[in-house]
């Protein structure tokens, strides 16, 4: 697949007063045509500065972005037509009017034929199940409803490439699952390229294939989900039901304690050898039930930045 995105060497310092913050430090990537990116790290970390690098809102101070074969930093009109940049946080929807007078309004601005718009607004409608509320004041609308009108806005020209900062923010499970459902299939339909951030790791474990982890304005980790767990993770859980009750004690030899309540728990053991632990664990108890699970993507940033903060 053709690289889209490259980004080489890229820096980016703030400035204010006697103070002068490097967000991004000489970081270098490719994204190809139809990836689906998830960049994650702590607050400050530089993921949203690196997304507004992508799309030209801000001006690298070295190094050279291209996106689409454009410099984003310029603003062509051509380039623009091609992105969108959503954001949880904010909303281009006019408060006082229905969703439908800023699609038209999108409309305009893109220059969309009056047959292709209303080609992709059945769609949306269709996918995202916002017929009954877009004629509705957004002012008036739920959060999720609000957040599956500024998709629908912000998608209405087809962008090639999408930027979502925080896109689940504030919605609820049943809402996040469903914004999340119609990501894979706007993005399987239109072969679109999506780089995300998310402190909610149930939307980078549920879309992303990939990973880029970013702390202190530099690159960590750049690959696969599964390698990601490899590489950082040095435990399981090893999950439990006992048939009698039990001294903590007994079960601290065996691993670290999440929980224990006497008869059921949850323990961290060695990732390398499960089978000798469980195995060690049957000898030594009476045991109803044991099952070893994996970190979720959740442990595994906390393992990772935990590990860096100390």
């Amino acid at each position: 697949m053709k690289n889209i995105i490259e980004v080489d060497n890229l820096t980016k310092v703030f400035k204010g007063g006697n103070k002068e913050i490097t967000a991004l430090k000489s970081i270098s990537f490719s994204i190809s045509r139809g990836e689906f990116i998830g960049f994650a790290g702590p607050n400050g970390a530089g993921k949203t500065t690196t997304m507004k690098c992508l799309c030209g809102l801000l001006n690298p101070d070295v190094g050279r972005v291209r996106v689409l074969g454009y410099e984003p930093i310029k603003r062509e009109r051509n380039f623009l037509k091609k992105i969108s940049f959503v954001m949880g946080s904010k909303s281009q929807l006019w408060w006082e009017l229905p969703a439908k007078e800023s699609f038209l309004l999108n409309k305009e601005v893109y220059e969309i034929s009056d047959h292709r718009y209303k080609e992709i607004l059945s769609e949306m409608i269709d996918i995202l199940q916002i017929g009954n509320i877009i004629n509705t004041p957004v002012r008036k609308l739920s959060l999720g409803e609000r957040m599956k009108c500024e998709l629908t806005a912000s998608l209405i020209h087809s962008p090639q490439v999408i930027f979502l900062d925080e896109p689940t923010l504030g919605l609820d499970i049943i809402s996040q699952q469903n914004l999340r459902d119609f990501l894979r299939e706007y993005r399987r339909k239109y072969n679109a390229t999506i780089i995300l951030t998310s402190h909610n790791m149930e939307d980078v474990a549920d879309l992303c294939e990939r990973l880029i982890m970013i702390d202190k304005g530099e690159i960590i980790y750049d690959g696969s989900l599964k390698s990601l767990t490899g590489l950082f993770i040095r435990k399981k859980y090893l999950k439990f039901v006992l048939k009698n009750k039990v001294k903590v004690k007994e079960i601290t030899k065996f691993g670290e304690i999440v929980s224990f309540d006497g008869t059921e728990g949850v323990i961290l053991i060695g990732k390398d050898n499960p089978a000798e632990n469980i195995s060690r664990f049957l000898d030594s108890f009476e045991v109803a039930d044991i099952d070893v699970e994996e970190p979720s993507l959740e442990d595994v940033i906390k393992e990772v930045f935990g590990d860096k903060d100390k």
